[in-house]
């Protein structure tokens, strides 16, 4: 994987006024690449534009998959240019499709490239996402801002989440005047408390992140494997089922649930939940694995410093409406899709990577100790311009 000096300098960036940012994003459930437009000063949101997304082949899921959980090597290798190749071309897609919708429009400015996450292990090993942000801003003729937890993990942060500090811009959008939640529901479930009576989203206080526990990862291997099925679209097969609470129990038992936010996950840390639930029915099983993504979510809202107003649900956890009825039954609070406030629920990852590569471009942070339990502040992201250093 190839970069351009991180201190390179960003004339190619415009250093003040509002930007358009395109983001990109791959996530944990690998199930393809989701773009997006923003249009962001970095502090706040003017404006969203074009989204695209573009599936994962199989043949591309089934080697992203097979590189999960390692940091070198020929499968590495692939799965970078896997992610690069898929993320390049949607990219230009997009980018064609905006310069021929907006003749009169200033072209895009930067481009947020998260990668895919292969490995997790901040404590020990690091983080690793791979794809290649030089290589983007060569192909694209875009400057691109990537590798965005690298610096985090090596100031003592988790490296994850990233995305509170553009859900903190989302509440001052929307308005809101009390604390609310977002709560992300990809592979991975993460929460964010957002209390918008801060001025900044690094002031002390304003945010609280922290990943909540597995949501929809091991309910997608479970039914690929036993069903043949990419994921149980709608609930249809936890809806048939009934939760075994020994299993319940015994997940809830696991230590991370006990240690104190900022905390973060890999995709595959709770990968023996399949083995709680090995003995059950296909219904049952699936049914007690939703409920285990319900439960740690209630878990993880324990450490909230005030009740919030709502929690506003994005990822593809929300489409499931058995886990949406779960969290409603097992939360004290109003519980609804964020589409319900007119975001995009399918993008707000992609967006969020947008929004930071701003963050970045001026010089502002993507994390602080309430969200990453880093020291300080820090702006993490390597800038690659087209051509290397300008």
């Amino acid at each position: 994987m190839t970069r351009s000096n991180p201190s390179a300098r960003l004339s190619a960036i415009p250093k003040t006024g509002v930007l358009r940012a395109l983001g990109t994003m791959s996530g944990t459930s690998l199930d393809g690449v989701d773009v997006a437009i923003v249009e962001t000063d970095g502090v706040a949101i003017h404006g969203f534009g074009a989204s695209a997304y573009r599936a994962y082949e199989p043949v591309e899921r089934a080697q992203l998959a097979a590189a999960l959980g390692q940091w070198q090597g020929p499968q590495v290798e692939a799965a970078g240019e896997i992610v690069t190749r898929a993320h390049a071309a949607l990219l230009a897609q997009v980018l064609a499709e905006d310069a021929e919708a907006g003749a009169d429009q200033r072209a895009v400015d930067v481009i947020g490239f998260h990668g895919q996450t292969l490995a997790h292990a901040p404590r020990t090993q690091g983080t690793l996402q791979v794809g290649d942000g030089a290589a983007l801003a060569a192909e694209l003729d875009t400057p691109v801002v990537w590798d965005f937890r690298s610096d985090d993990v090596r100031l003592g942060g988790e490296g994850a989440p990233l995305a509170p500090f553009f859900h903190f811009a989302c509440a001052k959008y929307l308005k809101r005047d009390k604390p609310l939640c977002f709560l992300n529901l990809g592979g991975v479930g993460n929460l964010t408390y957002v209390d918008p009576r801060f001025e900044a989203a690094e002031d002390s206080g304003a945010l609280l992140a922290f990943d909540t526990g597995p949501a929809n990862a091991p309910i997608n291997d479970l039914v690929q494997a036993r069903c043949g099925q990419m994921m149980d679209e709608g609930g249809a097969i936890a809806r048939g089922g009934v939760v075994e609470t020994g299993a319940l129990e015994l997940f809830l038992a696991e230590p991370y649930f006990a240690r104190m936010p900022p905390k973060s996950l890999d995709r595959n840390d709770f990968a023996e939940m399949i083995t709680l639930v090995s003995e059950l029915t296909d219904s049952d099983a699936t049914a007690t694995l939703t409920a285990m993504c319900a439960a740690a979510v209630a878990q993880g809202m324990e450490h909230c410093p005030e009740p919030p107003e709502v929690v506003l649900v994005t990822g593809g956890g929300r489409h499931n409406p058995v886990l949406m009825e779960m969290l409603r039954v097992s939360l004290d609070c109003p519980v609804a899709p964020i589409e319900s406030v007119g975001l995009d629920g399918d993008m707000l990852e992609a967006q969020a990577f947008a929004h930071l590569a701003v963050r970045v471009a001026r010089g502002l942070p993507t994390s602080c100790p309430g969200t990453t339990g880093v020291r300080a502040c820090v702006g993490g992201g390597v800038v690659s311009v087209p051509g290397g250093e300008d």
